[in-house]
């Protein structure tokens, strides 16, 4: 128990002492007080160095070492304050998040929008779960960059970025700037799709002769097509064509028989299975009929789609399998 007070008690601290947001939406501006500066090693150690300057100059009545010191003095202030420059004033700006399979890598548009009239270089940023940050980029005057952030996907439905933490050390290193942002931004994380997943269920496949469904009206032969079934293939009229003199293959065409469009039906699939198998399985299929160009009409719950075939489709199959189960 006192450990989670300790903890409740620090992340309230870093709340109030770094200005930590809850998401922000739209474009953010970073003020100088979400800039944060401490001096690093190097920085440190040049303190270190103008100590022993100056008890130097004072010890050795030195004009020129009391002229050099407050100059490097001077050198390290300005190192200060560009530094901190450096960020402050910058615009953050989310951007795209396309979906993503659970499994993959959920990956953040984002933006970085100088819109004043000094160059910023070196800006380090990445989400914070990251530890040192893997992206630098330069803005320049009046103009914007894009960065694309990486992060695991998890388990399906909607997955919120992270806390992103923007850091530099330009000029001369002796300083680090840092500021955090909370980008409202979501990817949203498809269903794994099952590795090994029974063919798809097409429609009047069950019942049917050796031959299969769709074999009933022969109606001739014609060029192949992609997605057409490697079953459908004309073997003996592809026999006689040579493939070095244009050959090329041929698919047999039924009428009237054909298979109709299969139904990728959630409630049909074995009730012993367990939810998120249900769901890959669902997954799976989706792409194999998308992969063959076969129209197919999905049931899942409360969304009833008619046969149809392409990416909206496709999207919109994904999203019902994803957020399945998920509070609106």
């Amino acid at each position: 128990m006192l450990g989670g007070v300790k903890t409740g008690v620090r992340a309230a601290a870093e709340r109030w002492l770094f200005q930590l947001r809850e998401r922000e939406t739209g474009e953010v501006i970073l003020n100088m007080r979400r800039v944060f500066i401490v001096p690093t090693r190097a920085g440190l150690g040049y303190a270190l160095l103008l100590l022993i300057l100056f008890i130097g100059a004072i010890n050795y009545s030195l004009g020129l070492g009391f002229a050099l010191t407050f100059f490097m003095a001077a050198c390290g202030l300005v190192d200060m304050y560009m530094t901190a420059r450096n960020l402050a004033l910058l615009h953050l700006a989310p951007g795209r998040a396309p979906a993503v399979f659970a499994g993959q890598e959920a990956v953040f548009e984002l933006f970085l929008i100088n819109r004043g009239a000094l160059d910023r270089f070196a800006v380090h940023i990445d989400f914070i779960e990251a530890g040192q940050p893997r992206h630098i980029t330069d803005v320049g005057a009046g103009a914007s960059a894009a960065v694309q952030l990486a992060t695991a996907s998890g388990t399906r439905g909607w997955r919120a970025a992270p806390r992103v933490r923007l850091q530099t050390r330009f000029p001369l290193g002796l300083f680090k700037a840092w500021a955090y942002w909370q980008p409202d931004v979501k990817v949203l994380v498809y269903p794994r799709p099952e590795e090994q997943a029974p063919p798809l269920p097409l429609a009047g496949a069950a019942g049917e002769g050796a031959g299969g469904a769709g074999e009933e009206h022969f109606a001739g032969i014609r060029a192949y097509r992609t997605g057409d079934s490697m079953r459908h293939l004309a073997w003996r009229q592809i026999a006689r064509f040579d493939a070095a003199q244009g050959g090329q293959l041929l698919s047999k065409h039924f009428e009237g028989g054909a298979a109709g469009a299969p139904t990728l039906d959630f409630a049909a699939l074995p009730r012993q299975l367990d939810l998120e198998v249900k769901l890959a399985r669902m997954t799976r299929w989706v792409l194999d009929a998308e992969r063959a160009a076969l129209p197919y009409a999905f049931r899942l719950g409360a969304t009833h789609l008619q046969a149809a075939l392409g990416e909206a489709h496709q999207d919109a199959c994904l999203r019902a399998l994803a957020l399945y189960g998920s509070p609106a």
